[in-house]
């Protein structure tokens, strides 16, 4: 007879107590209801940032300032291949469901890591020859018992969240008409809500926002981001014939507010990108580099505000954060305010970093009335804002005129700001931003407008602003006053975060190392390295009633870019799934 040891029996029968644990702690499956999205239990993450409101906040504050130093990986798992790595994965019931490259979605349990089941979608063989990153799958939504996602060939699908199977899918576009489907959809009311990029080949009628069932995958509408003849906005585009008119594309997660029942979505450059090229530099191009408001309903468009006229590939389709706030902008810090502000008054707001420039800019989130704005990272191609009327006025002096111009723009198309999301604490009303230090010398090199020519008809060298070493920086702004709480620079790039109550950011960054930041201070309490840039949303929940942390590596275009700027950091290229916990 063998003999075992008591000591190894001991480690059998702890695996297998673990195992069953986990096990039980999923409770039978409940159907996620709009209820839930709208108010989602603290111990899941249900869409991109969380909540509908874009906060990427989270209520758990069991790991905290005062023991996030212990924080331990429990599990982790390679991801799916792909050379674009930006998922966010969603925990519900105890299951982490992560969107992977290509299609790929797992679900596994979300306290060990052991795989559930996968669905890979059977994807065009010449998808590539169409769209320049058919890998990129930043986030799924969640309603009724189905995972739903847009695909890299415009449909957008369900599965079933137990099994993997297909429960139905849609078709949104030809994938040969150049809509980009980069980023996954919210759920709103019932309505799956997506945006996409739309390449010129596409022509404006690929440059649309949709809203399907999500029982269904029936569309119920979509909208146009590009105005045809007759339409509002028309006048705008310089007598450009609309078949002509490309690239104004939604390509990040929309916001929802339910009181309101208004999506909150933003807008691409369009191409090319020097406006002498498309119609006359002294036009506006709508609804390029806006903040839309739409009804959720219908999709009409009930206000929209324009954030910069852009000749230099400077898009604004980010995070726009809802948050009811007490709007008191210091002049001391805050560079363009509305003069009609009243001291101490409480406002529904959107607020935060919305486009690659890195200036803040607060709306009324009711009517877009402009509020106030400031830059953070250093700017050149806003030269003021009217506080009256939110007018924008770009700096003359880098618009360009003719095919060989060249000139300094800060910041680079990379950003500043960009997909990396910021999020916002209620405890603190700070939001917590991540940018780069970065400019570009850019050059026009067509003088004519080429769907077959380069997709914004300049090429870029990224560099850094004068007197400066560091590339990434974290901004923690009061979104009472815009004024700077603190800052945490680095020589690496830095990429996204969330906040939470136990008093923490969590940030990764382009070397690999993913860090807890004191959310009062900027403080670094806890770090660790892992080895590749850490390019996927950060995100934490609970299981059983302990709390994780997961996030995911892997490389990603902004982390690419800001790279160069730093030769001496080499990060690896894996991509992995690292969950932690404390002891």
């Amino acid at each position: 007879m063998t003999h075992i040891r008591p000591a190894l029996v001991l480690v059998f029968v702890a695996i297998l107590s673990m195992t069953v644990v986990a096990q039980n702690q999923r409770a039978p499956f409940q159907p996620v209801t709009d209820a839930m999205l709208q108010k989602p239990d603290p111990a899941h993450w249900l869409m991109w940032r969380r909540t509908l409101d874009s906060w990427g906040y989270s209520p758990l504050d069991q790991v905290n300032r005062s023991n996030v130093n212990q924080l331990r990986m429990v599990w982790s798992r390679g991801m799916g291949s792909g050379n674009v790595q930006e998922a966010t994965p969603l925990v519900y019931n105890g299951v982490m469901y992560v969107p992977n490259p290509n299609d790929y979605i797992a679900a596994l349990e979300a306290a060990t890591g052991r795989l559930l089941w996968e669905y890979r979608r059977s994807l065009p063989a010449d998808l590539g020859k169409y769209l320049p990153f058919v890998s990129i799958n930043r986030n799924l939504a969640i309603h009724g018992t189905t995972i739903i996602d847009t695909s890299a060939d415009d449909f957008i699908y369900a599965l079933d969240a137990q099994t993997g199977k297909l429960a139905w899918e849609a078709k949104v576009l030809d994938y040969q008409k150049g809509a980009q489907q980069s980023s996954g959809p919210i759920i709103a009311n019932g309505k799956v809500i997506s945006g996409r990029g739309c390449e010129p080949e596409g022509g404006p009628d690929a440059c649309v926002i949709t809203a399907h069932d999500a029982r269904t995958g029936k569309e119920l509408w979509r909208t146009r981001t590009i105005p045809a003849p007759g339409e509002p906005g028309d006048e705008t585009w310089g007598g450009v014939p609309f078949e002509r008119r490309y690239h104004v594309g939604t390509w990040m997660v929309p916001s929802y507010d339910p009181e309101l029942n208004l999506i909150y979505i933003g807008t691409s450059v369009s191409s090319p990108a020097p406006k002498f090229l498309l119609g006359g530099a002294d036009k506006k191009h709508l609804y390029h580099n806006s903040t839309l408001a739409l009804n959720a309903d219908t999709g009409k468009i009930v206000w929209y505000y324009q954030h910069l006229v852009d000749h230099w590939d400077l898009d604004h389709p980010f995070e726009r954060l809802v948050v009811d706030t007490v709007v008191a902008p210091n002049p001391k810090e805050v560079t363009w305010i509305n003069p009609r502000l009243k001291p101490g008054e409480k406002r529904k707001v959107l607020t935060g970093i919305p486009g690659k420039t890195g200036i803040v800019y607060t709306l009324d989130r009711q009517t877009g009335e402009f509020l106030w704005a400031r830059p953070t990272i250093t700017q050149n191609v806003v030269s003021k804002i009217d506080g009256a009327t939110g007018e924008v006025t770009v700096n003359p002096e880098t618009i360009y005129k003719a095919q060989g111009d060249e000139r300094l723009i800060c910041p680079s198309l990379n950003g500043g700001k960009n997909w990396p999301a910021g999020s916002y604490n209620p405890m603190t009303n700070t939001m917590y931003m991540p940018l780069q230090n970065m400019c570009m010398t850019t050059v026009v090199v067509t003088d004519k407008q080429d769907v077959d020519g380069p997709l914004y008809g300049i090429n870029t060298k990224v560099r850094l602003p004068d007197g400066m070493d560091k590339v990434g920086v974290v901004h923690a702004i009061s979104a009472e006053t815009g004024q700077t709480v603190w800052k945490h620079e680095q020589r690496a790039g830095t990429l996204s975060l969330i906040a939470t109550a136990g008093g923490l950011v969590f940030v990764g960054d382009a070397e690999g190392f993913f860090r807890a930041l004191d959310d009062k201070t900027g403080k670094v309490l806890w770090e660790v390295n892992l080895g590749t840039s850490v390019s996927g949303y950060p995100i934490t929940f609970a299981v059983g009633g302990k709390q994780y942390v997961a996030v995911s590596t892997g490389p990603s275009l902004v982390a690419g870019s800001v790279m160069t700027l730093t030769p001496e950091l080499k990060p690896g290229a894996g991509s992995q799934m690292f969950v932690f916990a404390l002891p």
